[in-house]
C-alpha cells in the first residue's frame, strides 16, 4: 500500500536529503512537508504547510500521513539561547507526534544524537536525551530513533569547527573497531536512507539507532 509521509525539517541536512529520497520512491504517494518557510523545491508529490511551530495545533487537521519523520534541531550557533533551543530540539518534536498520533499516524521516525541521555550535564545531550524519553510514551505502532555520529556531508553555513572534525574523523575512522564503530563519522544520505528504509518495515515496537546501525541499515538493499 502506498503511503503517506509527513517530514518536519526538511530545509536541513537529513531533513533535504530524506525529502529527496521519499520523492523518488515508489512506495510513498505524498510527502507532506512542515516548515516555517516554504522551499522552491516543487515534485507532484510534495505538499507544503506553513506554520507557526509555538501553534501547531493550529494546524492539527492538515498534519495527517502514515508515517512521520522528524529532522527537526537547531545549533549553539544558531540558537544560543537554551529556552529556544529547548523548544525546537524538545518541545517541538514532541507537539508534532502528539498531533500525529492524535491523527492516525502509526511511525514516528525523530533524528537524535549519539550520547542521548536525559540524565546528562551537557545540555545538548540531556535534552536529546528528554525527547526520546518522553516520545517512548506515546503510543504509536513504531518509534524509530536515530542517533547518529558526526554528520558529513555539503552545509549551507561554514562551520570551521565541524569541517576540522570531519578532516580528523576521516583519519580516525579506520581505527574506530568494534565497540568504538558508533563514534565514526557518518554521511548524511546515508542517515536519511535508514529512514526511508526502515519505514517500508511493518514492525511494532520502540528502535533506537546507533551511527554504527544507521549505516548498516543504508547498506542493506529494501526488502
Amino acid at each position: 500500500m502506498e503511503k503517506k509521509a509527513v517530514l518536519f525539517g526538511a530545509s536541513g541536512l537529513i531533513g533535504e536529503s530524506l525529502l529527496e529520497q521519499l520523492l523518488s520512491n515508489s512506495n510513498y504517494k505524498e510527502v507532506l512537508i512542515v516548515g516555517r518557510k516554504k522551499l522552491e523545491r516543487q515534485h507532484p508529490k510534495l505538499k507544503q504547510l506553513i506554520v507557526d511551530f509555538d501553534k501547531l495545533n493550529d494546524y492539527a487537521p492538515q498534519i495527517q500521513g502514515d508515517v512521520v519523520f522528524c529532522c527537526l534541531g537547531t545549533t549553539k550557533n544558531k540558537t544560543p539561547d537554551q529556552v529556544q533551543y529547548k523548544k525546537i530540539d524538545y518541545q517541538y518534536p514532541l507537539d508534532a507526534a502528539a498531533i500525529a498520533k492524535n491523527n492516525g499516524a502509526e511511525q514516528y521516525h525523530l533524528v537524535s544524537a549519539l550520547g542521548a541521555n536525559p540524565s546528562s550535564s551537557i545540555f545538548y545531550t540531556k535534552t536529546k536525551g528528554e525527547v526520546e524519553r518522553d516520545l517512548k510514551a506515546i503510543p504509536f505502532k513504531s518509534v524509530h530513533i536515530y542517533q547518529p555520529s558526526l554528520l558529513v556531508g555539503e552545509r549551507k553555513e561554514s562551520r570551521n569547527m565541524e569541517g576540522l572534525m570531519t578532516v580528523v574523523m576521516q583519519i580516525l575512522n579506520p581505527f574506530l573497531i568494534s565497540g568504538l564503530r558508533k563514534y565514526r563519522s557518518i554521511k548524511i544520505e546515508k542517515v536519511a536512507s535508514a529512514m526511508l528504509k526502515k519505514s517500508l518495515e511493518d514492525a511494532s515496537g520502540t528502535f533506537v539507532y546507533p551511527s554504527d546501525k544507521i549505516e548498516e541499515i543504508s547498506s542493506k538493499s529494501y526488502k
